[in-house]
């Protein structure tokens, strides 16, 4: 039998406003910020509203100093309104590689730093009661007996960070108690991760920002950049004259900047949502309503909504190019987890582009040739927490305080993808269609 596919006339993932996801459907009233016309002053402009635009427009207004974000579209437009919701611990993949850049306290730091993430979203959302569907409790699944090795060596770890939340190592016979799939051989609980709502945390760290005295300005695509001791930020209607500039982009930094552009490689990552589940399929499903993710590369990660939906997503694409019917594409995933799901209707679907570094840790730092000119991007992945410890570095460095956290970030040096604009997605889609086939066979 079919599955009945609820779908409502959806809108091109890369129109103007808000992709037609759960997250747009179910989201809490959005204040209206003005396109910028005219010209505005201010400390500190920053390009991008989403998380790391955000919050580091509250960290800067928090430090008194003046601040104009524009944002091409609407608040949260980006992956900070489309994500699969999934807060979880940890900055970057393997950062023991950067101990020649930063030293061995260095890459301690780095670590902490990741655990740190996590509770800068807590503190926000507690700190503006931010209505978020914020709920505790991650699951790393185990494809493969020498993934649940791999958790064992990073709850060991964890516990010597000092890490306080609570963290269990299941076995094969055990992971019914957080999925009803045969899928896995183990797993890893942190109950100091979880999963939320993204679209209604950046709603309301927009209207935090707002009531902090920033200038927010939607529909305000940024055309040119006059850069200097003063920076001069034009749009179609208006420019931004500021001390200090952010780019806070990610993945639709476009060609705003050649420096940075090359080092973040956008990336398509899909999410649908079935209809709401009775409260049995959902505890069938995943019994603690715990968010999950896979190790595969082409991982998946799941979890379900405040109202019972189950939302899968994954398929990371670095072709460029989405798929033609994004639920076509998700559906026969999920069945792979889920199978007794077949008859369960898809009411919605969407993409978007996460941004991808070469090495995987989030690029935070500064323009070499243009000091006044600060950036933020490339989190591949991990960016619900990482990009408010983004805001947190930035804030730190741009208002004069010392920041360790932000000079670790800015020594790493980060590789400019090559091939250039046209052929560097279609390189990096044949690389990892090398990883996806060692997955597939089993080698390490």
């Amino acid at each position: 039998m079919n599955a009945r596919v609820r779908q409502p006339q959806l809108q091109p993932v890369h129109s103007d406003q808000h992709a037609a996801s759960y997250y747009a459907a179910t989201a809490n009233r959005q204040l209206a910020y003005p396109p910028l016309a005219g010209e505005a002053v201010a400390d500190v402009c920053i390009v991008g509203g989403g998380f790391s635009g955000l919050n580091t427009a509250i960290e800067l207004a928090q430090r008194g100093l003046s601040v104009v974000l524009l944002e091409a579209h609407q608040i949260g437009w980006g992956a900070s309104g489309r994500n699969g919701g999934q807060l979880i611990r940890g900055v970057g993949h393997g950062v023991e590689q950067f101990e020649s850049a930063i030293g061995s306290d260095g890459v301690r730091s780095l670590k902490l730093m990741g655990l740190e993430a996590v509770e800068i979203v807590r503190q926000r959302v507690a700190e503006f009661q931010i209505d978020c569907d914020l709920t505790w409790g991650y699951c790393d699944l185990a494809n493969k007996p020498r993934d649940l090795d791999g958790f064992a060596e990073d709850k060991a770890e964890l516990e010597s960070l000092g890490y306080r939340h609570e963290l269990r190592l299941l076995q094969p016979g055990q992971m019914h108690e957080v999925v009803g799939s045969d899928r896995y051989v183990g797993g890893l609980i942190d109950m100091g991760s979880g999963h939320l709502h993204p679209l209604n945390l950046a709603l309301g760290e927009a209207a935090a920002a707002a009531s902090l005295g920033v200038r927010l300005h939607e529909h305000s695509a940024v055309t040119r950049i006059d850069y200097g001791a003063e920076v001069k930020v034009h749009t179609g209607h208006g420019h931004v004259r500021a001390k200090t500039l952010v780019l806070a982009c990610n993945a639709y930094l476009n060609d705003l900047n050649a420096n940075i552009g090359g080092k973040v490689l956008p990336a398509g990552s899909y999410v649908i949502a079935t209809e709401p589940l009775s409260e049995a399929q959902a505890k069938a499903l995943i019994p603690q309503n715990m968010a999950l993710c896979d190790q595969r590369v082409a991982l998946d990660y799941y979890r379900l909504s405040a109202d019972r939906r189950l939302l899968f997503g994954g398929a990371c694409h670095y072709s460029g190019r989405d798929p033609a019917d994004l639920t076509a594409y998700m559906r026969p995933k999920m069945l792979q987890v889920f199978p007794e799901l077949e008859n369960v209707a898809i009411d919605y679907h969407w993409g978007g582009m996460i941004g991808i570094g070469a090495n995987r840790l989030p690029q935070i730092g500064k323009l070499r040739d243009q000091p006044n000119v600060y950036y933020a991007q490339a989190y591949s992945g991990h960016g619900v927490n990482a990009t408010h410890l983004a805001g947190k570095l930035l804030g730190e460095a741009i208002s004069g305080q010392h920041s360790n956290g932000f000079e670790l970030f800015d020594k790493v040096p980060h590789m400019t993808f090559p091939g250039g604009k046209h052929l560097r997605s279609p390189l990096l889609a044949l690389g990892m269609l090398w990883y996806r086939l060692k997955d597939a066979v089993g080698i390490a």
